[in-house]
């Protein structure tokens, strides 16, 4: 976020996403720094065994808006939160797919419910401590990654579009890290500085494979684990233990390693293979979107992102119809796994993406 000068910000009123955490009390005391009139809110999303998003985090966000003398607000989302993340969770499990959570939360919770009730609450933005940063040329607002390479999260906006993007600031999109860090130390913020935020924020401590258990025991149904030809190898205990290019657990003894190449739910069937077996030339991509509100120019030579860690892959996109793309890779990718999100980016700039098919 550009700094503006104290007239021009002492007229906006903005929220802040709180979590307790370093990066959101570290944004909200760069925005009263910078003449804001700030709001805390905070969303309760999630009630048993999470890491984050209850009411933990909420005392903790308090304590920090507090400190900085802004009101506070919880906002009850446990309802909704349950319906728009936790049950498409599930069914994406249950079809086989590995899905991503995350992306979809701030589609629909962070910049949807936050945003809705800071707009209620009179405010003309909302701001979140995302590394991330929006510009605007050309009359277009344009998403671009953070300048921090190691804290990105570009990945998981791409599903923002241009009414949610007029409405958001990402103080810390030019900030690092450690230049977060020492801010909130100078400030003595009621922060702890040696935890980060957890993908998954919902799954307690046992891993997701209870958690999935515990709504949908069908699951718990052994199965064949087989060969690219068909030959079994061995079972397993429910399909979905596995995903796509996992090669730990699988349990299957071999002289060369062994990798999930297919999750088969219909038929019960994990299918496993070498590392050549898991490479992809292309994929599909469905329920696509795009920043801009359109798609590029078809062909377009670009990087595209599997996975947050995923370093990117030079590659060309081909839009089929609308909602809908194919990757063509400059070299083959490793584990395309199937519910994942795949977002394309011209140099630092966030074009859009969707889920790989």
């Amino acid at each position: 976020m550009t700094p503006v000068d104290s007239s021009t910000s002492a007229r906006l009123r903005v929220a802040i996403g709180m979590s307790g955490g370093l990066d959101s009390s570290a944004a909200a005391a760069l925005l009263v720094e910078q003449g804001y009139e700030v709001i805390g809110l905070t969303a309760h999303m999630w009630r048993e065994g999470s890491r984050c998003c209850a009411l933990e985090d909420v005392s903790r966000a308090m304590k920090v808006a507090e400190f900085l003398g802004i009101k506070h607000y919880t906002i009850d989302s446990v309802e909704f939160f349950g319906a728009q993340i936790v049950h498409p969770f599930v069914d994406e499990y249950v079809r086989g797919r590995t899905p991503s959570p995350c992306v979809r939360c701030n589609q629909v919770i962070k910049f949807g419910v936050l945003l809705r009730d800071a707009l209620e609450f009179g405010c003309t933005h909302v701001a979140t401590g995302h590394y991330a940063r929006i510009e605007s040329r050309d009359g277009i607002l344009h998403l671009l990654r953070g300048r921090d390479a190691n804290k990105d999260q570009s990945y998981f906006l791409h599903r923002l579009d241009q009414a949610q993007l007029a409405h958001v600031l990402f103080p810390l999109g030019g900030m690092t890290k450690p230049e977060v860090a020492e801010y909130a130390k100078q400030k003595n913020l009621p922060v702890k500085f040696d935890s980060e935020s957890q993908d998954l924020c919902f799954i307690g401590d046992d891993g997701y494979v209870p958690f999935l258990e515990k709504r949908r025991p069908d699951l718990k149904k052994p199965g064949p684990i087989v060969d690219s030809a068909g030959r079994e190898l061995g079972r397993h205990d429910g399909y979905h233990h596995y995903t796509v290019g996992q090669r730990e657990g699988i349990g299957i003894a071999s002289e060369h390693r062994l990798y999930v190449k297919e999750v088969h739910p219909e038929t019960n069937t994990v299918v496993v293979g070498t590392r050549e077996d898991v490479l992809s030339e292309r994929c599909f991509v469905d329920d696509v979107q795009w920043i801009a509100g359109k798609p590029p120019a078809d062909g377009l030579a670009c990087t595209v992102k599997l996975r947050y860690r995923h370093k990117g892959a030079p590659a060309k996109v081909r839009v089929l119809e609308p909602g809908r793309i194919e990757v063509i890779f400059e070299e083959e990718q490793f584990a395309v796994t199937p519910g994942q999100a795949a977002v394309v980016y011209d140099g630092d700039e966030v074009l859009g993406g969707g889920w790989i098919s």
